[in-house]
């Protein structure tokens, strides 16, 4: 196979698991940590207005659903990939970073949960998904 078509296939495969894993999280977090008494986990602006009085507990499984989606995404792309398997990797971590920030801009999260967020859960999981996949290749 083309090596160029394999890296895009890498990459769009890394992407697409990575953001099931992350969903799959987020989907299933409210049902083992519940959200406060009266939140809308489906509505942007209940979550919005009521943020802000969340306890610690219930930014686990967000951070857990960014670092295992951004790891799982890099992971597999980098086990697809022709070569430049770092690069693979990091191309995960910088599209799943971008996503983060638009939640920063979007959800006003507290500021040492989207410090933690942005900088613990993105790059750095790319590159640990990068090693676990066997980064001699």
């Amino acid at each position: 196979m083309n090596p160029i078509f394999k890296n895009l296939l890498a990459v769009i495969s890394g992407i697409i698991i990575g953001s099931i894993v992350n969903m799959g999280l987020i989907m299933v977090s409210s049902s083992i940590i519940p959200l406060p008494e009266g939140v809308d986990p489906t509505n942007m602006e209940d979550l919005k207005a009521n943020i802000g009085s969340f306890p610690v507990k219930n930014f686990i499984f967000p951070f857990l659903a960014h670092a295992l989606g951004t790891l799982v995404g890099a992971y597999i792309a980098a086990k697809i990939a022709a070569n430049k398997h770092l690069g693979i990797s990091m191309i995960i971590g910088f599209v799943f970073l971008l996503g983060g920030i638009m939640m920063v801009v979007d959800l006003p999260a507290p500021m040492w949960f989207n410090v933690l967020d942005l900088v613990g859960a993105y790059l750095p999981m790319a590159w640990l998904g990068w090693k676990l996949a066997g980064s001699k290749r």
